[in-house]
């Protein structure tokens, strides 16, 4: 008995001296760092390529070139706050005070290896741990340890404890190709390290320990009675309460490894391939709205059919960022070609381009939503457009001939605006389109004889809902971004007129009416179905069809693609948002009240019912001329003259009345500015006749 209080001076004087050697270690190795040269940094700070979303949430990351997964991680917002205590209070609890190396932690170390004769508890501090990630050696010697406690004195003099705690949260090893907490948290746990619960967190402490032999996919039965062996030693320690530990204990471990994320995997890919090598690259996106519309397109092609692909886009109409991007259902389904990003590939729109077609009308002036036009069999030389289903509806309301997109309608006024007009304003839009080759644009683009992006459609339709400017689509986040230059797609009393005949397009069963303003199509053979819709928000696009281009018998806009988008527009978790009101200037009434030439549109070149008349005609100047306006005293106005019609004869440019013709049917106009002029004259029957030319 007589020994045992000898034996106990004994081991406090040794952890004494001990103690007061590490004391003195820790003071001449001061004077050692500067010997083994700069830290070997340049490794250890490469991190996996992370793609956020507008908030920071992670949408898909890219491990680093030799496989592993490591993620860039920050203590302070990143981490649950309950793992670092429990993490520093395991490792290190003087962390924060001590200078890289802790004498108190080498001798506790020492004395529980006497008294103990095994080692209970390493003498090393997180620091130190870096350091031996940093400059890993298989080797465990005394050497070996004063190289990491030297390391470790060059770590806290060149950076705070925060960072240094980033960069051992950032490195620390989990097993497999996993490093650092947020990898291993994302692997084993699928979730983000910012809220753990008590079970987790103490898992996440025991791991890097032992991190091969401890794999949660390989071991996890080890990893389990390491995770409760640090559990008591916190009960132990006074951190935890017996009854947090039991109950933290009594929870099961997952035994399988998780995927990475992979939200918006096409979006992700494209942000790489411009060249921006970052550690985080953020995109407009909104991974909510993401991965509702993700789910939303996996549902409908599994309902669909194997070999049908889906694409939709999201976008947010007053500053053109998108909001999410489906480029197909599954991006791993090779049936479905699910790495090609339809929401990018050329397909042909169908009936979608109508709108910009009413659109240049209205904006001409020739014709109003409540004019009545013809929907009857005609021909334009050898072109004799037919409607959808065969039959034709007689007169009916501008307004609800596009609302039913009858083909006849539509291109009768194509012809009046004119196709190479049409491209050459979309294209100023934004909007590329793709023509076969040595094809100029003609009247079969109205119904879709031309190539267009679901992204370009997309941003036409939200020029449609910022009446009449379009905004060039971004989806790259950045610092400080530029208010965007509008581009002029129409004016904006005739976008506002044609977002007012959308919106009362009939919905699709079950859906609301009078809430989305929305246009679908669909391309010849069933190769391609439309449906796009904006509210005062959001623009929404979508498109279905087979990859290949091949035909689907029975794919049809408004049963395929139409339910889509209502359903689009439900998971996005916003209210429809109410369109702008009417601009001034915008012309209510019914059709009995319109001017007598808005009443009926006419198509170009027909004759008049009442009489021998000839159909009204601009003689000069002649389209497509050029005039020059510069230095010619001698001719200060622009003549016009005009053959047939019914007067009195309204004369119109670009779009802006500008009187009557006189009884010769001739006109002489004060010469407008250098540019593209579009005169146009409407006779008392509602027939008109347009050119355009172009002042020098």
């Amino acid at each position: 008995m007589s020994e045992t209080p000898s034996r106990w001076r004994k081991v406090r004087v040794a952890a004494m001296i001990i103690a007061a050697l590490g004391v003195i270690a820790v003071g001449a190795m001061s004077a050692w760092v500067w010997a083994l040269g700069p830290l070997p940094l340049d490794q250890a700070q490469q991190v996996s390529t992370s793609v956020v979303d507008r908030n920071g949430k992670l949408l898909r990351a890219y491990a680093m070139a030799d496989g592993r997964w490591r993620l860039p991680v920050h203590a302070a917002t990143d981490v649950d706050r309950r793992y670092l205590d429990l993490l520093l209070a395991y490792e290190d609890k003087r962390f924060y005070s001590h200078p890289g190396v802790d004498p108190l932690a080498l001798g506790r170390a020492a004395l529980q290896l006497i008294t103990h004769g095994r080692i209970v508890s390493g003498g090393s501090t997180i620091t130190m741990q870096l350091a031996r990630l940093l400059e890993p050696r298989r080797e465990r010697s005394v050497h070996a340890k004063l190289r990491q406690m030297v390391r470790a004195i060059q770590l806290e003099r060149r950076f705070s404890k925060d960072q240094i705690l980033d960069l051992y949260l950032a490195l620390a090893p989990f097993g497999g190709n996993l490093e650092g907490v947020r990898a291993a948290s994302i692997g084993y746990l699928g979730k983000e390290p910012k809220r753990l619960s008590l079970a987790e967190s103490a898992l996440l402490v025991a791991l890097p320990q032992s991190p091969e032999t401890r794999r949660l996919d390989r071991h996890p039965a080890a990893a389990r009675a390491a995770r409760d062996r640090v559990l008591d030693r916190m009960v132990e320690d006074g951190v935890l309460s017996a009854d947090d530990a039991a109950q933290a204990k009594a929870v099961a471990l997952a035994r399988q490894r998780g995927p990475m994320p992979m939200l918006a995997p096409h979006s992700a890919d494209q942000a790489m391939a411009t060249g921006k090598r970052a550690a985080t690259i953020r995109l407009t996106l909104d991974a909510p709205i993401q991965r509702a519309l993700e789910a939303l397109a996996r549902d409908r092609a599994a309902a669909l059919g194997p070999d049908i692909s889906i694409a939709l886009v999201v976008v947010d109409n007053a500053s053109g960022e998108v909001l999410a991007r489906v480029g197909s259902p599954d991006y791993f389904d090779n049936r479905r070609a699910g790495q090609v990003d339809m929401s990018r590939a050329i397909r042909s729109p169908g009936s979608t381009l109508k709108p910009f077609i009413y659109g240049l009308a209205f904006e001409d002036g020739f014709v109003h939503p409540e004019s009545l036009i013809d929907d009857r069999p005609i021909r334009f030389g050898a072109y004799a457009p037919e409607n959808f289903d065969m039959t034709f509806q007689g007169t009916v309301p501008v307004r609800k001939a596009l609302q039913l997109s009858l083909n006849v309608p539509a291109i009768a006024l194509l012809d009046r605006v004119g196709s190479s007009r049409l491209a050459a304003r979309l294209k100023q839009a934004g909007a590329g389109l793709v023509l076969p080759k040595d094809e100029a644009p003609g009247l079969a683009m109205g119904l879709g004889g031309v190539g267009i992006r679901l992204q370009d459609l997309v941003q036409l339709y939200s020029g449609i809902a910022r009446l009449g400017a379009t905004v060039p689509l971004r989806e790259l986040a950045l610092d400080e971004p530029k208010p965007p230059e509008p581009l002029r797609l129409m004016d904006p009393v005739a976008a506002w007129q044609v977002g007012n005949v959308l919106l009362g397009t009939p919905p699709p069963d079950n859906a609301a009416a009078n809430r989305i303003a929305f246009k679908t199509g669909t391309s010849y053979g069933y190769r391609d179905a439309w449906s796009v819709g904006f509210d005062g928000r959001l623009t929404i696009g979508v498109w279905v069809g087979r990859p290949d281009g091949a035909a689907v018998p029975g794919l049809v806009g408004r049963t395929a693609a139409a339910p889509i988008l209502f359903d689009a527009f439900a998971r996005t978790g916003k209210l429809p948002a109410a369109l702008p009101k009417a601009p001034r200037g915008t012309l209510l009434a019914s059709n009995a009240k319109l001017p007598l030439p808005l009443r009926r549109f006419r198509p170009a070149g027909e004759l008049l019912r009442n009489g021998n008349e000839q159909a009204l005609r601009i003689q000069f100047p002649l389209n497509g001329s050029r005039i020059d306006g510069s230095g010619d005293t001698s001719m200060p106005s622009l003549p016009v003259r005009v053959a047939g019609g019914v007067l009195p004869l309204t004369m119109m440019v670009n779009g802006v009345a500008v009187g009557e013709i006189d009884g010769r049917r001739q006109r002489l106009l004060t010469q407008p500015g250098p540019g593209f002029v579009r005169l146009t004259v409407m006779d008392a029957m509602g027939a008109a006749d347009t050119v355009v030319v172009r002042i020098q």
